[in-house]
């Protein structure tokens, strides 16, 4: 059976990463409250399900994009149970097609894993190289579930709060799409 704990509002004693440090320093400095579990490795969407449930949220669904030639990155958020379609991303931008980028992109703009990726990653970003999209339909949710920079660290906070106040100190603009 896949470990959850039980949920914390405190940060963890111990970082795994700098991006994890990062994350809750933020959260911290931007009075923006949360609930978190420790969980074994999560990667998968599958994973997210007993997360979920002890957070009684939903996790988004967040994939580092590129274009051919890796010079433009999208981080986009959607909702877990919507199937990815670069034809339908794509066209709601009015850029040329995209796909996944290498895990090594990801390491190298996000400072993540695969599994790992988090809107928290832009914090790594200050020269605004990777586009935050949201998929509209998560901004109609209370509760954003997402990665602490990690895939054993689960995060709810206050959607409006990530999109507004976060988003605002990291200096990165989103775009809202309908896909």
């Amino acid at each position: 059976m896949f470990y959850v704990s039980e949920p914390i509002k405190t940060a963890p004693e111990e970082y795994k990463t700098e991006l994890q440090r990062k994350v809750y320093s933020t959260l911290n400095e931007l009075n923006i409250p949360f609930e978190r579990v420790d969980t074994e490795e999560a990667i998968t969407m599958e994973d997210c399900i007993a997360i979920d449930k002890q957070l009684d949220m939903k996790t988004v669904k967040t994939l580092f994009l590129c274009n051919r030639q890796q010079t433009e990155f999208y981080l986009l958020i959607t909702t877990a149970e919507k199937p990815f379609k670069t034809k339908d991303f794509s066209g709601a931008l009015g850029i040329s097609r995209v796909s996944f980028a290498s895990e090594e992109m990801l390491n190298l703009k996000l400072g993540v894993k695969i599994g790992a990726a988090t809107i928290f990653g832009v914090l790594i970003d200050p020269q605004n190289e990777v586009q935050v999209v949201f998929d509209k339909a998560v901004l109609a949710e209370q509760w954003y579930g997402c990665s602490d920079g990690t895939t054993t660290g689960y995060m709810k906070l206050p959607t409006e709060k990530v999109f507004h106040e976060f988003l605002e100190f990291a200096n990165h603009k989103p775009k809202v799409i309908e896909i």
